[in-house]
C-alpha cells in the first residue's frame, strides 16, 4: 500500500531523504531474506532504507516532514516531537481508528468509507485531518479490490497536499469506532450467520471452511435473487482456486449437504 504514494511523491519533484520499513523477512520455501515491497521500490529509486524509526532523525540537513502509509508500528513522542508527520488512513476517520479499516468497514456494512490525509500524533489514528475523500463500496467488492482504489485516492490526495504548506486541520468529529486486526480464527465460516454476513466475510479474503476434515478456502459469494448466498470460487486444501461448480462435481457435493464437517 505504500508503494504507489512513494513513487508518487518521488515523481512529484520532493527530496525523500530516507524509507524507514520492516526488516527484511525471510520468504517461501528457501527461506531466503527478503525485502518489503516498499523497501525494494526505494532501493530501485536509489534511497536510503533503514528498519530503524529514529534514523529519521540522524538526517543532515534535517528532515522537513515524516510520511507515514500502513506502517504498522508505534512511532514514539521523542520523534514526533522533532519531526512532524502526517499520516495516510485508508477510512472516514474517527470511524475506523486502527489497524484494519477496510476489513472493518466491509464487515459492518458500511457502503461508504475513505481516505484521509491526517496529522500524526502519540493516540491512535487520533490526529485532526488536513484533506478526506469518501469512497463508497461496492456490494460483492472485495478488500484487496477496495484496497487499490483507496490507495488510488489516497496516493492523490497525498501529492495534492504536500504541493503546498500544509493548511491548519480540522479535529476529528464524532464517535470513533475501532478496527482492530483480524484474527485468523474471525475467518472461519459460521454457516449459522445469515448469507449477507458469510458474504462480508468471504470478500475479506482467506475465509474457509471444512469439508470431510480438509479445510476449503471461500474465495467468491454472492448474494442470489432469493437471499441465499451462492458459492463461486474455492481452493480445496492442497490445489488451486477452481469454480465451486467443478470442486462440487469432483468431490460429488450435493445441494444441501453441509459444510464445515
Amino acid at each position: 500500500m505504500a508503494v504507489p504514494p512513494l513513487r508518487a511523491i518521488v515523481d512529484a519533484g520532493h527530496d525523500v531523504a530516507i524509507v524507514v520499513s520492516r526488516a527484511d523477512a525471510r520468504r517461501g520455501r528457501g527461506g531466503d531474506l527478503t525485502p518489503s515491497p516498499v523497501k525494494a521500490a526505494a532501493i530501485e529509486l536509489g534511497i536510503p532504507v533503514s528498519d530503524v524509526v529514529d534514523d529519521v532523525l540522524t538526517l543532515d540537513p534535517p528532515a522537513e516532514l515524516g510520511v507515514v502509509v500502513a506502517f504498522g508500528r508505534i512511532i514514539k513522542p521523542h520523534v514526533l516531537a522533532k519531526l512532524p508527520m502526517v499520516n495516510l488512513h485508508f477510512s472516514p476517520l474517527p470511524r475506523w481508528r486502527g489497524a484494519a479499516p477496510v476489513e472493518r468497514a466491509i464487515l459492518a456494512g458500511d457502503d461508504v468509507t475513505g481516505v484521509c490525509v491526517m496529522d500524526v500524533e502519540e493516540g491512535l489514528d487520533t490526529g485532526a485531518v488536513y484533506r478526506r475523500e469518501e469512497v463508497a463500496i461496492g456490494p460483492d467488492e472485495t478488500a484487496d479490490e477496495l484496497r487499490h482504489r483507496l490507495v488510488d485516492v489516497g496516493t492523490r490526495l497525498l501529492v495534492e497536499t504536500l504541493a503546498q504548506p500544509l493548511p491548519t486541520p480540522a479535529p476529528q468529529e464524532g464517535e470513533p469506532t475501532y478496527a482492530a486486526k483480524i484474527d485468523p480464527s474471525e475467518l472461519r465460516i459460521d454457516w449459522s450467520r445469515t448469507p449477507l454476513e458469510i458474504h462480508r466475510l468471504v470478500r475479506l479474503g482467506g475465509a474457509w471452511t471444512t469439508h470431510h476434515g480438509k479445510r476449503l478456502k471461500v474465495w467468491r459469494t454472492r448474494i442470489a435473487d432469493d437471499g441465499g448466498l451462492e458459492l463461486l470460487e474455492v481452493q480445496p486444501e492442497g490445489r488451486g482456486r477452481m469454480p465451486f461448480r467443478d470442486w462440487a462435481n469432483g468431490v460429488r457435493w450435493q445441494p444441501g449437504e453441509p459444510l464445515g464437517t
